[in-house]
């Protein structure tokens, strides 16, 4: 008989698995980084390469997790992940060593992907084996709650504590999230049947689908990865906003903690296709929207939108992943975030030289949003290739 509590307390190991490799060890640097700037020296297109170089390593364990199978190998790296996003974290604090810098942000990256995929894969795996409904929304709130509990978290620390000091307080909170995140997610079951003794098979799609999924992934990367690097800097640095960067980060954050259940619940509706082109039309809205219009209202509205849909993009990707690989949940996932986490390399990359090229960061939100519409486009795409599949399947 399946038990909601344990359902329960495995979704909530994954919220506090993506609170620390996401919240702590990645989201921490955006809220910082205009304090490290301003107090550490850390340079524009310094701060860019730093967080390309988190994409390098994220890109590195996608890359890890689509070639492994054994579940219980990938439960051993995910336990490894949790703790590499703590002595990641605690790293940024002991040097201002552009080079101990960088080998931070990319094992922090290696932890990321280990939270979102490894993670999540074997929830997700957990989920459909005790025959619970193979949806993520819940899970992927930890996202949220990172990016807005790091916002909220500098926003107060700054009156007392220097950047150094900020880095080991966040150090001290994943400590605190480490012990529910090992501890509540139970060991895999490798009998490859549910719990109710059905056969759990993979039903992988068409060759062509999956390439066009993916670059429509990239693009996504693209959007999501220049706002949540740059967006504090970025508002910060428009007419009349100077020091609400940080209110609109908390404000992406707030967005994004229900948002991947308010996807689910559209998905039924719509179809996982639908929902995904809807985020995505809705995502380059809430890009362009500080840039675009002035004043803190239209840049609060932004973050609302851009939190409620990316975090929403990737859950139900994820997601979809999941459901054609039950069996090796993370063997697709790893494959899809190849590609977003590509975009996540060239997007930093991308936008400091831009900073550099016009003096501000603004222009790497509209190659954000132009990416994201080449994104919808292909999605519109997938569906005419999904119903071409249906039709050739036998």
């Amino acid at each position: 008989m399946n038990n909601p509590f344990q359902r329960l307390k495995v979704l909530g190991a994954g919220i506090f698995s993506l609170l620390l490799a996401l919240g702590v060890a990645r989201f921490s640097y955006t809220p910082l980084l205009p304090l490290m700037q301003e107090q550490a020296g850390l340079g524009v297109a310094e701060a860019g390469w730093l967080a390309a170089i988190n994409y390098a390593g994220y890109l590195s364990g996608a890359w890890i997790a689509s070639l492994i199978n054994d579940l219980v190998l990938k439960d051993r790296l995910y336990r490894i992940g949790m703790i590499v996003a703590i002595l990641s974290t605690l790293m940024m604090g002991l040097s201002t060593d552009m080079t101990v810098w960088a080998i931070s942000r990319f094992v922090a990256g290696l932890s990321s992907a280990a939270g979102i995929l490894l993670g999540t894969g074997l929830i997700l795996n957990w989920l459909i084996r005790h025959n619970h409904r193979s949806e993520l929304g819940i899970h992927f709130a930890g996202v949220g709650l990172g990016i807005a509990g790091c916002a909220a978290f500098v926003a107060l620390l700054s009156q007392w504590l220097d950047w150094r000091e900020q880095w080991f307080a966040f150090t001290a909170i994943g400590c605190l999230f480490l012990i529910p995140a090992l501890a509540w997610l139970p060991p895999p079951d490798t009998s490859g049947l549910t719990s109710t003794g059905q056969k759990m098979q993979d039903s992988p799609p068409s060759p062509l689908y999956l390439r066009i999924f993916m670059a429509a992934y990239f693009c996504a990367g693209i959007g999501y990865v220049i706002s949540t690097t740059f967006i504090v800097a970025i508002v910060n640095k428009l007419p009349g906003l100077a020091q609400q960067g940080n209110l609109v980060f908390l404000t992406i954050g707030i967005g994004a903690a229900p948002a991947c259940i308010n996807w689910d619940f559209i998905a039924r509706r719509t179809g996982d296709l639908n929902a995904l082109i809807l985020a995505a039309m809705l995502q380059i809205v809430g890009i362009l929207l500080p840039v675009v219009v002035d004043g803190l209202t239209a840049a609060l509205l932004g973050a609302l939108l851009f939190g409620g849909t990316f975090i929403g993009m990737v859950s139900l990707v994820l997601t979809m992943a999941g459901r054609y690989y039950p069996t090796r949940p993370a063997k697709m996932m790893g494959r899809m975030t190849l590609s977003y986490g590509a975009a996540q390399i060239i997007g930093p990359a991308v936008t400091g030289a831009l900073a550099i090229t016009f003096g501000s960061y603004n222009a790497g939100l509209y190659f954000a949003a132009a990416v994201m519409a080449v994104g919808t486009v292909l999605l519109l795409v997938l569906k005419a290739i999904e119903r071409r599949d249906a039709v050739l399947r036998p």
